[in-house]
């Protein structure tokens, strides 16, 4: 048969892809006339929405609405995203009027006016922005703290909760209702693999640390964890291929890659949030408090004293800010972190229950980490008077934490700002006054959380008891008898155990197998 014959074939097969060239240009001046035609509506709507100018979440949907009544199609372009995005974001001028801290991305280039930096700002307008921003962080941070001296399951819920709502706006901002009326499946699929990553995650922390507890009808799931898991993913993707439908091919694979990339950048980092509070509740306190300090402290820098801008994706954020954020920074974690090493809740690891709070009788033996030691110094130091200082080393590993918080986790919002930027959003949401969404106040605290995990069990963590059991828990019944024994000998050897009464276990383990 001719190619002739073909060509309409494999355009029907897939109208997402436009393959042939013919078809691209067709496309793209089709894109440009509906632009041309819908710009007078959009002009109108912003004109009765002064404050916004089309930019809120509402005026977004108006003009989405617009777009479709002049005749424009939502349908994506050749990558799978939304064509128009400028009807959603009321175009690359939204990012310079972002607040305080500009996690906007804002462009520079074009037709957008050049960025005015906070120093800069009307004295009222100033003003108008510190009241609104600093009555929220207020609220926001009495609120942080009430939860966490409610309790490490309460610390984890929290976490959890602020999970769900980022990984919504995140799948949000790539959603094309056009398309996603004629996919009947479509959002529960992203919902379903965001529960089969949480089950694995989450599993794997309660066998970690709550292993001993596990009832015995659960055993069979607690020690078949990660097939399980692994079959829920195979159902997920199975799904998923099920549900693709033609036309729609790109579309839906650019979201299956945006989904995955979400349960990436957000699930898997809140997870080595809950392990770090399952370690302790110092382990979450302390960088929590660090990216807030730095993002409060750049904040202040850059309101008085802001002149020379850091980067483009943000370019509110000023080297002033920036640096005297760090120093702050260094300053507000060590003294925090003495302060808070007094209190065993905040030392004392998760043991046999969730429910001990701060006002609770814990006790525990404290890591090494949290205890005085002595450290020789180089030189003499006058103000010393001894070239030895005793610190408990908590204090130095916190040095670590504030510049990573400080010099690298900002960055965390820098990428947020370069995917609104992309989107041509923003804010991720409106849920918080003066800070946008909930990821735009938290982007930066997954990046510092993952850190956090890993430093920790890199240079302090050791194994627990809870990883052990977890090991033995798949072993046969003579395996763990062996090992028994094996703990037996270990502890009679030190000392640790009465002779008689170690003999005596394993003369039982022995009389068995």
């Amino acid at each position: 048969m001719s190619d002739h014959h073909h060509q309409p074939d494999l355009a029907a097969d897939d109208n997402d892809d436009n393959l042939d060239t013919s078809s691209s240009a067709t496309t793209a001046t089709a894109t440009a006339a509906g632009l041309r035609a819908r710009q007078p509506v959009i002009d109108r709507l912003r004109a009765h929405d002064p404050v916004s100018g089309g930019r809120g979440a509402a005026s977004q949907r108006k003009l989405a609405a617009a777009a479709a009544a002049a005749g424009t199609s939502e349908d994506s372009d050749t990558t799978g995203w939304p064509a128009s995005d400028t009807a959603r974001s009321g175009g690359d001028d939204a990012d310079a009027d972002a607040e305080g801290d500009d996690r906007t991305g804002g462009a520079q280039g074009g037709d957008s006016p050049p960025v005015q930096l906070l120093a800069d700002a009307p004295t009222s307008q100033r003003w108008r922005n510190w009241w609104v921003r600093t009555t929220w962080t207020l609220i926001m941070i009495a609120a942080f703290f009430v939860i966490l001296l409610s309790g490490h399951g309460w610390a984890g819920m929290l976490v959890v909760l602020l999970q769900l709502a980022v990984f919504r706006e995140v799948i949000a901002i790539a959603h094309v209702p056009s398309k996603e009326r004629k996919l009947p499946w479509f959002r529960l699929i992203n919902w379903y693999f965001l529960f089969a990553t949480n089950y694995f995650l989450y599993g794997e922390s309660v066998l970690q640390h709550f292993a001993h507890l596990i009832p015995p009808f659960l055993l069979p799931f607690a020690s078949h964890h990660r097939f399980i898991s692994f079959l829920l993913y195979c159902v997920g993707l199975v799904f998923f291929v099920l549900n693709l439908k033609k036309g729609f091919y790109k579309f839906q694979f650019a979201q299956f890659a945006w989904t995955h990339m979400a349960l990436l950048l957000v699930v898997v980092q809140s997870h080595a949030i809950i392990n770090n509070i399952f370690e302790g509740m110092i382990w979450f306190v302390v960088p929590c408090s660090l990216v807030i300090a730095n993002d409060v402290f750049a904040y202040i820098c850059g309101f008085f004293w802001g002149k020379t801008p850091l980067i483009k994706l943000s370019p509110k954020k000023t080297w002033e800010g920036f640096i005297g954020g760090a120093l702050m920074t260094l300053l507000f974690g060590f003294f925090s972190a003495w302060a808070l090493i007094q209190f065993p809740y905040f030392i004392c690891p998760v043991q046999d229950q969730l429910g001990m709070s701060f006002w609770s009788d814990v006790q525990c033996t404290p890591n090494p980490v949290f205890l005085p030691k002595t450290y020789v110094l180089p030189v003499n130091f006058p103000l010393l008077g001894s070239q030895s200082i005793r610190l408990p080393p908590f204090l130095l590993h916190t040095l670590v934490l504030s510049l990573f918080a400080s010099s690298i986790a900002p960055f965390g919002g820098f990428f947020a700002s370069g995917v609104k930027r992309a989107f041509k959003i923003k804010d991720f949401g409106d849920t918080i006054p003066g800070h946008g969404g909930i990821t735009d106040r938290f982007d930066c605290q997954f990046m510092m959380g993952t850190f956090s995990f890993i430093y920790v069990t890199t240079f302090v963590g050791r194994i627990g008891a809870a990883d052990v059991l977890q090991r033995a828990m798949v072993l046969s019944t003579s395996e763990q008898m062996m090992v028994f024994r094996g703990v037996a000998e270990m502890l009679r050897d030190s000392g640790a155990l009465e002779g008689a009464a170690a003999d005596a276990c394993i003369a039982a383990v022995s009389g068995i197998f």
